[in-house]
């Protein structure tokens, strides 16, 4: 069944039972039947006792009956080398998958081991195929349409690590320091429609700071630092007690996520530049909480240090949480988009009414529609645009709805080409095209946002505990506190300990050394340390609620003491 079939052992069977000749000598031939070429002569050791068959007498005399052979078996290369086997493909082992309910075991296995032949030799020449410097992408462009391959390459990381490192340049001489005031961001979230342009948000806070910082030093932010540099800026938040050695930086950063797109569905969207998805109101939906770029926002050079600060998070260990569906990742990866499996995480209402404009016949039709269905569509931002000229006082007749059809789909799908390029724009001047072209979406979306769903056993591994011994019941009490937190709550977990709210990130625990004689009191931690220094708690019940009410409530930096003190001046504390 394959075109390419390369031998690396071949076994001859036998049967001890026969008293005859065992083969000595076995010539090997390959080819098409009709064209056999000699490969290979072997003469074969006898360790069995028996005679041999004399050399210049072929082993195959009298249709084999003259010597024990009764079979032969082949190995070839591609499955020497895979760590496949047929019995993983049999229905019993397949009922995680679904969508392979029904196919055939041994189609499916052969199609698997042909998948994996095809990477390896990919592997053998990846690092000839892809070019690392940017004057050279032009030469991977026929290499995009492997992206699915790519996912099972041994080299494929090795390679987006070499585009970047060879990409870096240096961070600036000294940190920029910031002044941010949280208290007038937290009033503009309250309220925002007072202030439609976002003058208080923390974005428009850090970005205003970092453009006079570049006028001043001259030095424009690149962000193609090494992965080392992990703080971009510094923060001094006004009104709060704080010295940033990173905790500080990171907050920053999950506050703008935080302003462009909210992770609640019930308070306002503070700033123009993402808008909630039609699915967002729709009880139905899986995919509730997504945004998209906003159609009406113009102000393409913010949408460029947007995609610049997601250029960021992939070059370091940094998140941005940015809760856009695979539509937009896709775009951004320069993959392409399909309606009916990407605008669904858009709008499911609207696929599903297309869908059934398209099947319906003429009476279905009229009644459903009558004369009410017109030229126009809704956008993600609420705006009615006609899909032709005159669109909203032309009438869709029966004849032509599946012109209608694909002029809706285009709209739809084109609503945010603009703020999109713009997005990839300022992705690009961070992150070399090659990588681009390496990631998948859903890998893009990763490394720019983390892991969006979190468990306890996720949450684990990356957690040391110092000065507690292992059979200290604090640490028992702890996790089991843990066991009953949501993704929810261990996504805020991580934000009260780090100051970000996706893994990866290490966290230490401590045992909280101020108040040792007292229990079940809140709980401190350190952002800029990722530290969480954990109290004496009378139960797993006292500990799961004061740990709750913590990272839910605790929405400012503070220190009382003087900084020379003993204490954590970074540190999230009620």
């Amino acid at each position: 069944p394959f075109a390419l079939l390369v031998p690396r052992k071949l076994w001859l069977t036998l049967n001890m039972q026969i008293h005859s000749y065992n083969p000595r000598r076995v010539a090997v031939y390959g080819g098409a039947p009709n064209s056999l070429h000699h490969l290979r002569t072997v003469l074969i050791k006898d360790r069995t006792g028996r005679t041999s068959a004399p050399a210049a007498s072929p082993f195959l005399a009298d249709q084999g009956c003259n010597v024990r052979l009764r079979g032969i078996k082949i190995k070839s290369f591609w499955e020497w080398e895979v760590n496949l086997n047929a019995d993983m493909f049999q229905p019993e082992r397949l009922v995680r998958y679904p969508l392979l309910e029904g196919m055939d075991a041994d189609m499916l296995y052969r199609r698997a081991v042909l998948i994996q032949r095809f990477v390896q030799l990919l592997d053998s020449v990846l690092w000839y195929l892809i070019p690392i410097s940017e004057e050279g992408i032009g030469t991977f462009s026929m290499l995009r349409g492997m992206k699915p391959f790519l996912l099972l390459s041994k080299h494929s990381p090795a390679l987006i690590t070499q585009c970047l490192q060879r990409s870096e340049t240096s961070p600036p001489f000294s940190l920029p320091k910031l002044y941010i005031n949280r208290q007038l961001a937290r009033e503009h979230r309250a309220r925002p429609a007072l202030d439609p342009g976002g003058k208080n948000t923390v974005f428009t806070q850090v970005y205003k700071s970092l453009q006079k910082y570049s006028e001043k030093t001259k030095e424009p932010l690149d962000y193609r630092w090494p992965q080392s540099y992990s703080q971009w800026w510094a923060c001094d938040f006004t009104t709060e007690g704080i010295i940033d050695h990173g905790g500080g930086f990171r907050d920053s950063l999950s506050d703008i996520s935080e302003e462009l797109c909210p992770s609640s569905g019930d308070v306002p969207v503070p700033l123009p530049f993402f808008v909630r998805t039609s699915n967002q109101g729709n009880s139905s939906s899986d995919t509730r909480d997504m945004y998209v770029p906003n159609p009406s926002c113009k102000d393409f050079a913010k949408y460029e240090w947007i995609g610049q600060l997601m250029g960021a998070a992939l070059r370091s260990k940094e998140i941005l949480v940015l809760s856009l569906p695979g539509l937009v990742w896709k775009q951004l990866a320069g993959e392409e988009v399909i309606w009916s499996k990407d605008f669904a995480a858009v709008d499911a209402e609207l696929v599903k009414l297309l869908e059934v404009l398209e099947g319906v016949d003429r009476e279905a039709f009229d009644f459903m529609f009558g004369r009410e269905l017109t030229y126009t569509t809704v956008l993600s931002d609420q705006r009615v645009v006609e899909l032709i000229p005159n669109g909203s006082s032309t009438v869709v007749r029966f004849e032509d709805r599946k012109d209608f059809i694909r002029l809706v789909q285009k709209a739809r799908l084109e609503e945010s080409k603009e703020q999109v390029a713009a997005l990839r724009a300022g992705l690009l001047r961070v992150v070399p095209q090659p990588v681009l072209d390496l990631l998948t979406w859903q890998q893009l979306e990763r490394k720019v946002c983390g892991n969006p769903e979190l468990t306890v056993d996720d949450v684990k591994k990356f957690i040391t505990f110092e000065d507690l011994q292992s059979d200290d019941p604090r640490i028992r009490i702890f996790f089991e506190a843990l066991s009953n937190f949501t993704s929810e709550d261990l996504s805020r977990f991580l934000k009260f300990i780090t100051g970000r709210s996706r893994l990866p990130v290490q966290i230490t625990v401590h045992p909280d050394k101020s108040g040792t004689q007292q229990l079940d009191v809140m709980p401190k931690a350190s952002t800029c340390s990722c530290t969480l220094f954990l109290p004496n708690y009378s139960s797993a019940r006292a500990c799961e609620e004061l740990l709750r009410y913590a990272v839910y409530n605790c929405m400012s930096i503070d220190t009382d003491e003087p900084v020379a003190q003993d204490v954590s001046v970074d540190s999230p504390e009620l």
